[in-house]
C-alpha cells in the first residue's frame, strides 16, 4: 500500500478543475526518498503548455510505502553469473 500525505495549504486551487463528478487535482509520484523514511514526494501537476515552458507544479507533500515492501531486487545489488556454457560437441570450427 501506498499512503500519501498532501499539505492543502499547498495545492494551487488555479489548477484543480471540474469534472463529471467533483472537482479534480492531477499530482504526480515521484521517487526520491528522504531522510524521514519517505519513499518520495508529491507534486501537483500543471498542464502540458506549461511544462513545455518549464513550468514545475509545486511539491504538496510525501508517500511511502506502507505494509507490505516493494518487490526487492533478485540480485540484491550483486553482479549477474556469466552464463552457462553448452558442454558437449558443437559443430563450430572454431
Amino acid at each position: 500500500m501506498i499512503v500519501v500525505k498532501i499539505d492543502v495549504k499547498k495545492i494551487d486551487k488555479a489548477l484543480l478543475y471540474n469534472g463529471a463528478k467533483g472537482t479534480y487535482l492531477d499530482a504526480a509520484l515521484h521517487d526520491k526518498p528522504n531522510d524521514y523514511g519517505d519513499a518520495g514526494f508529491v507534486t501537483q501537476s500543471v498542464s502540458k503548455e506549461k511544462r513545455e515552458q518549464g513550468v514545475k507544479g509545486p511539491i504538496i507533500g510525501n508517500w511511502r510505502h506502507v505494509g507490505s515492501k516493494p518487490a526487492a531486487d533478485p540480485n540484491d545489488g550483486k553482479p549477474m553469473p556469466p552464463p552457462a556454457r553448452p558442454q558437449g560437441d558443437d559443430d563450430l570450427p572454431f
